[in-house]
Parts: structure tokens; C-alpha cells; sequence
């Protein structure tokens, strides 16, 4: 199960809700499921329903991490109207980009209902198939 602050879950809502109506994107970093260091990637997709992680961004958010010992976790973007699964997109870019399986979790925000966000993490497997997984929220202090 994937656990992330609340602060971070409230960093996500509020990076969603700035990039709106493009899709946000980025990166949380941390170990044994626990994401300790929130990155907002670049979206450099001209097409405000998709998203593309700017490429040094995203490299230079691994080479941090692994020199800290941290590990990529989960990629997140944004939904500002879609829906609150992910898109076939999603699934396919996942395919594509050689990142699908259990070792990264897909976070995805909607703001479909913009008084209610929904944050939710999934699986994308190599073969297409989505599981949706839990997602613990933690305060700062807990361990």
C-alpha cells in the first residue's frame, strides 16, 4: 500500500488545481511504499488532456533520488474534468513508456467535482491490466 502525507495529498490538489484545465504531472520519491519527497514535473504536453514529463526533469528527479537512496515510487497526474480512473491513454503511454508493473504506482487526482478532489493510486500492468490500489494518508509526524 502506498502512504503519503497529507501535506504531500494537499500539494498534489493544489499542483492539480494550478495547472488546470492542462494536466499536471510528477514524480513521488521515498522507500518501502512510503513517499517522503514530492517533485512537480514540467508537463510539456500541448495538449491540455494529456501529460509528457519534461525529460531532464524527470532524470534529474532519479539521479537525486537514487544518490539519497530513495527510489521512484509513484507518477502522478492530474484530471482537471476527467474521470477519476485513468484513461486508456494512461494505460498505453504506461505500456510504451516501459513502465508498467508493481514496481510504480500511477497516482491520479480529479477534480471532476472541484469541492471534492479524488486521489487515488493504481497499478498498470504490462499488459494492460488496472488494479486499483489503497492509498494511505499520514501526518507528517507519524513513522
Amino acid at each position: 500500500m502506498l502512504t503519503i502525507t497529507r501535506e504531500h495529498k494537499q500539494k498534489l490538489i493544489e499542483h492539480a488545481r494550478q495547472a488546470s484545465p492542462n494536466e499536471c504531472c510528477g514524480i513521488l520519491a521515498g522507500n518501502d511504499d512510503s513517499a517522503t519527497h514530492f517533485y512537480p514535473i514540467t508537463n510539456t504536453s500541448t495538449n491540455p488532456r494529456r501529460y509528457l514529463m519534461d525529460p531532464q526533469q524527470h532524470l534529474n528527479v532519479t539521479r537525486e533520488s537514487r544518490e539519497h537512496g530513495r527510489e521512484l515510487l509513484a507518477f502522478y497526474h492530474s484530471h482537471p474534468n476527467g474521470p477519476t480512473n485513468l484513461s486508456e491513454t494512461d494505460i498505453n503511454m504506461a505500456q510504451k513508456s516501459g513502465w508498467a508493473g508493481e514496481d510504480i504506482y500511477y497516482v491520479l487526482v480529479s477534480l471532476k467535482v472541484p469541492d471534492e478532489p479524488v486521489v487515488k493510486a493504481f497499478y498498470i500492468l504490462a499488459n494492460g491490466t488496472v488494479a486499483e490500489k489503497p492509498l494511505a494518508f499520514k501526518s507528517t509526524s507519524d513513522s
